[in-house]
């Protein structure tokens, strides 16, 4: 493990000091132990359990489907390859929406079920309330502003927000009404650089981005996305830092190449038993 990796538990007041100092803040998904394990000996600062895990693990077409138990399978096993980095449980679609109580409720399952330090919730609007709902009763949240990938449909698909004027205003507005409600951080998804820029001069809090420019305190991005695991387009911001799919596919293609041939396993791969033993088993079985 790296020296990073090794060091304690960080924790909200460490966040706040990166985003004083100008120290970009690490954040990256992961959505199983042993990529959480890797994230740590990495010395990631931050690790979301997305809800993009219905789409990247789980095969929906889409975040929507993804439901609160899968997610919470999911974040309990990244919580226990984590020891220094912080936690956030993505709350899934439907989870807490309709009320306070819901969102509480939902918020506190991840909380106590997963050992999550923080929770994130999306987009503006009545999400505010909820947002403060879930600070109040004493676990930091995360917002989410710009492209909300659970409201996609309304938005028009998967494409860049705040390009004109009105819209960044909105999305700047919804930021600074989630800092307000009490947000510690927030994502901002697919905006203009120039956006976040004003965003962050105008937020106390760290703001993370996604597809957002350079100007952000902090960056992430999906596991399977800069991995090169995931097949299919990636969007525009996404960098893949390894292809890992094709080295996974030349692997277990060549696994089944040796297997048919009959080079695997050799006999370097299997185990023994004593001659006097086997001699001792044939005669046992030729007695029956």
């Amino acid at each position: 493990m790296s020296a990073q990796g090794a060091a304690r538990p960080l924790t909200l007041g460490d966040l706040a000091t990166k985003k004083d100092a100008r120290e970009p803040i690490v954040m990256v998904t992961a959505y199983d132990h042993p990529s959480a394990q890797i994230a740590e000996q990495a010395g990631i600062d931050m690790v979301l359990v997305g809800d993009s895990a219905a789409m990247t693990v789980l095969g929906y077409d889409s975040t929507v489907p993804v439901t609160i138990d899968e997610m919470l399978m999911l974040t309990k096993a990244v919580r226990r390859g984590l020891s220094r980095a912080l936690l956030v449980g993505d709350l899934p679609f439907g989870s807490y929406e309709a009320s306070d109580s819901l969102a509480v409720q939902t918020a506190q399952r991840f909380v106590k079920e997963a050992g999550c330090d923080l929770v994130k919730i999306e987009r503006g609007g009545t999400t505010v309330e909820r947002a403060r709902a879930i600070a109040a009763a004493g676990i930091p949240v995360v917002g989410h502003v710009g492209l909300t990938p659970q409201s996609v449909t309304a938005l028009g698909g998967y494409r860049a927000q705040g390009r004109t004027a009105e819209a960044a205003l909105a999305v700047i507005d919804d930021a600074l009404a989630l800092q307000k409600a009490g947000c510690a951080l927030i994502v901002v998804e697919a905006v203009p650089s120039e956006v976040t820029g004003l965003l962050v001069e105008r937020l106390l809090i760290p703001v993370i981005g996604i597809g957002a420019g350079a100007d952000a305190d902090g960056q992430v991005l999906v596991w399977h996305d800069l991995l090169g695991i995931y097949d299919g387009p990636a969007a525009k911001f996404v960098k893949r830092y390894a292809d890992v799919r094709a080295a996974s596919v030349a692997g277990v293609d060549e696994y089944a190449r040796e297997v048919r041939s009959g080079a695997y396993p050799a006999p370097e791969h299997g185990y023994g038993m004593p001659a006097d033993e086997v001699v001792k088993l044939k005669e046992l079985l030729a007695g029956r």
